[in-house]
């Protein structure tokens, strides 16, 4: 069982009230003011967080530049890979510790943390350890007026201290996702996880301890954005590049905090996602896919499908059949392995899920199945719960066709050619993520190509590969994420030329 003052909650999920602290430099350190860490499930506070201000910031970025110039930059590639194999045995051993403060801040259901988030934690730091080991780099002979010629090669060196902000919805699988090519590279951090979400990035600085990372190498400082530890870290001078993901708008804010010093940033935002269902898809499928795809995770997924465009023949028959799938779905408490959706992670949030509720009624929307707030007669109606909707009738101008809602929502409509079907999917600002449902291969290819985003799935949904580039257009990002294409953001690559 962690103790009380270092970390998270036990593996059994005890109800003691506990305090989440700063890690910087190898040490647990409290701020000077605290703000609660609530339980969505049931509103419940489950611990006190200490928010880092401008001197333990400071304190975090100074401990990330020693180690970046001590223990942590003299080691070599393969050192440090295999202690991030040891950070990946570490998260395992303590799995059921990882899965419980998982639950508890976010109140996704135990089976979806289980299945998803904690075995990904692990194999972030396995694929991007064993990456590091065999990335190549350019080499070229070149040719000179001389005749003599010369060689040209890269080396890959660390950007430095890397400030890390990650979002509530997936914590600890998106914290991950950053940290490990940033250590493998060779990098120093600086985390601020979402004050939605602050145990498993604390949780994590144990196991990093466990495994022998240095200190310095990994710090975590808990607060807010503005006036708070997020801005804080985004304009420290000594802070070399910053990865966000999260809302559009605080991606257009971090920017403008670095444009100054022009330091590199990498962000994975927003999306209002389209998928496309021909009448020739695998019908079964198709609805389990469409299914998972809007409403896993609450809805709570960047990548999740809010518009969702069915070809005129088998639209009706997709609708009932959608319906009769989202009202099937167990919304309960996330402690019970047979429970579909958790609650929103707030009371805020489901306050800003419900205003579309609402609009989409105004705005003409037909509801078709869910559209309000479950009863449950019992704790769980203090937690943050809405109902899985599903509308149809909206004009593709209506708001709730073109704003990122990011809850258990989404829109049919029908088309009528591949064409329609195509625009009306691109007509969006956004543009991380699209699916696409038919059994002609090669329909898939055409339309897949077409669309204007980071990631088309053709018959699937939320399938990766960790060594695929993954990011979004538009107000969806800026770069890419994944394989060589995450060591190359997290890298300087210098170029060296030897006349021979």
């Amino acid at each position: 069982m962690l103790r009380p003052t270092r970390g998270c909650y036990d593996a059994a999920g005890s109800s003691q009230l506990k305090s989440i602290l700063n890690y910087i430099d190898g040490q647990f350190v409290r701020g000077k003011r605290e703000f609660v860490d609530v339980n969505p499930a049931n509103g419940s506070v489950i611990a006190q967080v200490t928010e880092a201000d401008q001197s333990l910031v400071d304190m975090a970025v100074g401990a990330a530049r020693k180690a970046l110039r001590c223990d942590w930059g003299r080691l070599g590639v393969r050192d440090r890979s295999a202690l991030l194999h040891k950070v990946a045995a570490e998260i395992e051993a303590r799995f059921d510790q990882f899965v419980a403060a998982e639950v508890a801040d976010t109140g996704k259901p135990i089976a979806l943390a289980s299945r998803l988030d904690v075995p990904r934690a692990a194999a972030n730091f396995r694929v991007f350890a064993d990456l590091i080991k065999t990335a190549g780099l350019d080499s070229f002979q070149t040719e000179t007026p001389d005749g003599k010629g010369a060689l040209n090669y890269a080396v890959r060196k660390p950007l430095g201290v890397v400030g890390i902000i990650t979002p509530w919805n997936l914590p600890l699988l998106l914290l991950t996702w950053k940290v490990a090519p940033a250590l493998a590279c060779g990098n120093t951090v600086v985390v601020k996880p979402s004050e939605e979400t602050p145990a498993t990035a604390t949780l994590l600085a144990e196991s990093m301890a466990a495994a022998g990372i240095p200190a310095g190498v990994y710090n975590v400082v808990h607060g807010f954005g503005p006036n708070s530890a997020g801005e804080f870290l985004t304009q420290h001078p000594d802070v070399n590049a910053v990865t966000f993901t999260g809302e559009s708008q605080t991606g257009a804010a971090i920017m403008k905090t670095v444009a100054a010093s022009v330091k590199p940033v990498s962000f994975e935002l927003g999306g209002k996602n389209a998928a496309i269902v021909f009448a020739d898809c695998d019908f079964e499928e198709a609805v389990n896919g469409i299914s998972d795809a809007a409403f896993l995770n609450t809805g709570q997924v960047c990548l999740c499908a809010e518009r969702v465009y069915v070809e005129r023949a088998i639209y009706d028959k997709f609708v009932e059949a959608l319906k009769r799938k989202v009202e099937s779905l167990a919304v309960g408490s996330p402690l019970e392995e047979s429970t579909d959706l958790g609650p929103l992670i707030s009371a805020q949030h489901r306050e800003k899920v419900l205003s579309y509720y609402k609009l989409a009624r105004e705005e003409g929307a037909t509801v078709v199945a869910g559209g309000g707030v479950p009863q449950f007669r019992n704790e769980l109606d203090k937690g943050f719960f809405v109902q899985p909707t599903i509308y149809t009738g909206l004009a593709e101008s209506a708001r709730c066709v073109k704003e990122e809602i990011f809850g258990p929502v989404c829109h049919l409509a029908p088309f009528d050619t591949e064409e329609e079907a195509v625009s009306m999917a691109n007509d969006t600002k956004y543009g991380l993520a699209a699916s696409i449902w038919t059994t002609n291969l090669k329909r898939g290819h055409r339309i897949a190509q077409q669309m204007n985003v980071g990631i088309s799935w053709v018959n699937c949904w939320f399938l990766r590969d960790l060594r695929t580039p993954f990011g979004g257009v538009g107000l969806s990002g800026i770069g890419r994420e994944g394989g060589m294409h995450s060591l190359n953001f997290y890298s300087e690559l210098n170029n060296i030329c030897i006349r021979l």
